[in-house]
């Protein structure tokens, strides 16, 4: 006895999220320039909100971190230790890492940001940010996270903190960013990638000077000390004047 097929269908299956739309391929030419004004508003959007927030230290890490995890912890700390040096503690506005270290500047009396993203799990807005702003698209969450600061502390975490960090390290590799401190704690959980870094060096896919962009440390006092001597040397406070005909608040 031959066994029925299931019934197939010819509708064609829309992804959930216009941003899969969009990857799919080219489109029809005016589909694509609402993609392109999607992506204009809301970088104009991030300019907007982020505009008059001082300089920044990144924190990138897990969202997968519950509150009595060691690294949690540690990430608190460090949003604590941010704030006291006077700067603002930015992430990806989530839970976990991210969390923690909005929570150790909230707490402080620092400013804490959170640039969050929109995702089907974990990427729920965390309360402990004093601006909280949502994108769409990844490459625009990370493209005003670098621009905006002055300094990157990368704690353990997936797929998303490597693609950070690694697009953190090209950017300051291809002079893009040019010795912005790039802290990463944690140094059982990134033994393996100190490992591999120095196997690109041996193999020649990298510089032996592309490793000093990198403080390895398990230490906050010195990952911070890392970072206070350079935005010292660096940073010139720039008066910014809120414009009422752009409908800045005063």
């Amino acid at each position: 006895m031959s066994q029925k097929k299931a019934p197939t269908s010819s509708k064609r299956i829309i992804p959930a999220t216009d941003a899969y739309y969009h990857l799919e391929g080219p489109k029809p030419r005016f589909n694509e320039l609402g993609f392109a004004l999607k992506i204009f508003i809301q970088f104009i959007k991030g300019f907007r909100t982020l505009h008059f927030i001082g300089p920044c230290i990144t924190v990138f890490g897990s969202a997968r971190f519950k509150e009595e995890h060691p690294y949690y912890k540690l990430s608190r700390e460090i949003g604590k230790r941010i704030a006291g040096l006077g700067l603002t503690t930015m992430t990806g506005g989530g839970p976990g890492v991210m969390e923690a270290a909005n929570r150790g500047a909230f707490e402080a009396g620092g400013k804490s940001i959170g640039c969050n993203i929109k995702l089907p799990f974990e990427q729920t807005p965390n309360p402990y940010t004093n601006i909280s702003i949502t994108f769409n698209y990844f490459f625009i969450r990370k493209v005003l996270m670098v621009k905006y600061s002055y300094g990157f502390i990368i704690m353990p975490g997936g797929f998303g903190t490597m693609d950070e960090f690694f697009e953190t390290l090209t950017l300051a590799q291809t002079k893009v960013i040019n010795d912005f401190p790039i802290v990463v704690m944690g140094s059982a959980y990134y033994a393996p990638l100190y490992e591999w870094i120095d196997k690109m060096i041996a193999e020649g896919t990298i510089s032996s000077t592309d490793k000093d962009f990198i403080l390895f440390t398990d230490h906050v006092d010195e990952a911070i000390d890392h970072i206070e001597k350079y935005v010292r040397k660096h940073y010139k406070p720039v008066s910014r004047k809120r414009l009422w005909w752009l409908l800045e608040k005063i």
